[in-house]
């Protein structure tokens, strides 16, 4: 568990990224109001991408407790990256479309209802040192996307106006749109590799994990990778085969959860990762934490253990 003494009053910084999907100018003021009645609470609003990673580091070198970040999942990530390594926590309120990483931890998907699970979690002192995956010297929380999937995130990206009010049909026509129009499905993007020697030599998609489910669509989640957790190494799958047929098929057992991804004939499935390469000789697209980056022909996975104190819902697991 973490270092705040139970029940303690807490220096919170409230981190804001008012242009995500379900937060508005009512359930800011709610909820400052609400941690205010307990904690001493200051409120910084994010204005541009990378924001977020300064306003984190900056409170954990000011002696701050908490950092709550109430923004979707890529606010979530900058904050994580603000403060692992200090001994400040990150809290988790979730105001994206899909909040895959509240929703992993157990929270509510509603910010101001969840603001309630997290007064509880700090009355309780309910925090934990966990571990996050990195990826070319960046923590990812629940995962990285690596060709196919990436490219799907860059075409809802560029819809992004749409995204707060389309959410979840909008990512369904994107995988649909990136299949048909937007991904060389005729070859190879990618190899991966392992420092025992194992090689997969012909990714078209991949994911590794830190945590699961991957994502969810509406309130299914789509479970790809049961062993993943906080505590364990990284999972990584690659997917060897952009048939459609098989991609809607590994869909299927996503949704059916139960490790029945694993046993796809097409998926490469590597449990408790330290450390791997996906290489390629041409540049291939990769999202972090359902952000999309870029474009590489390199990154370096790693698992990066005990480096995040986290606030965990006051009834989790120690």
């Amino acid at each position: 568990m973490g270092c705040i003494t139970v029940g303690r009053h807490v220096k919170v910084l409230l981190v804001v990224n008012p242009f995500s999907s379900s937060v508005t100018a009512r359930s800011r003021v709610v909820i400052r109001k609400a941690l205010s009645g307990d904690h001493d609470v200051t409120l910084a609003e994010t204005s541009r991408r990378g924001n977020a990673i300064r306003l984190a580091r900056g409170a954990a070198s000011d002696g701050a407790d908490v950092v709550v970040a109430l923004g979707g999942d890529g606010t979530v990530n900058e904050v994580a990256n603000g403060l692992a390594g200090s001994d400040t926590a990150l809290a988790v309120l979730p105001g994206g479309s899909t909040n895959v990483f509240a929703r992993t931890l157990g929270l509510p998907n509603d910010p101001i209802e969840c603001t309630g699970a997290l007064l509880e979690a700090l009355d309780a002192g309910s925090i934990r040192r966990v571990g996050l995956g990195s990826v070319n010297g960046r923590y990812f929380c629940f995962h990285v996307g690596i060709g196919y999937d990436a490219a799907v995130v860059e075409q809802v990206e560029r819809r992004g106006s749409l995204k707060r009010w389309a959410g979840h049909p909008l990512f369904v026509y994107a995988a649909f749109a990136t299949w048909f129009r937007h991904y060389d499905k005729d070859r190879p993007r990618f190899s991966v590799s392992y420092p025992d020697g194992h090689e997969v030599a012909d990714g078209y998609f991949g994911i590794c994990c830190n945590t699961n489910p991957y994502t969810f669509l509406g309130n299914r989640p789509l479970d790809i990778a049961p062993e993943a957790g906080l505590d364990r190494g990284l999972v990584m799958i690659t997917i060897r085969s952009m048939r459609f047929t098989r991609i809607i098929g590994l869909a299927g057992r996503a949704l059916r959860g139960g490790g029945h991804v694993a046993k796809d004939p097409s998926v490469d499935y590597r449990v408790d990762a330290t450390k791997l390469v996906v290489a390629s000789d041409r540049p291939f697209p990769y999202q972090v934490d359902g952000d999309f980056i870029g474009q590489v022909t390199r990154l370096e996975l790693r698992h990066e253990p005990a480096v995040l104190d986290l606030v965990l819902p006051a009834d989790s697991p120690a």
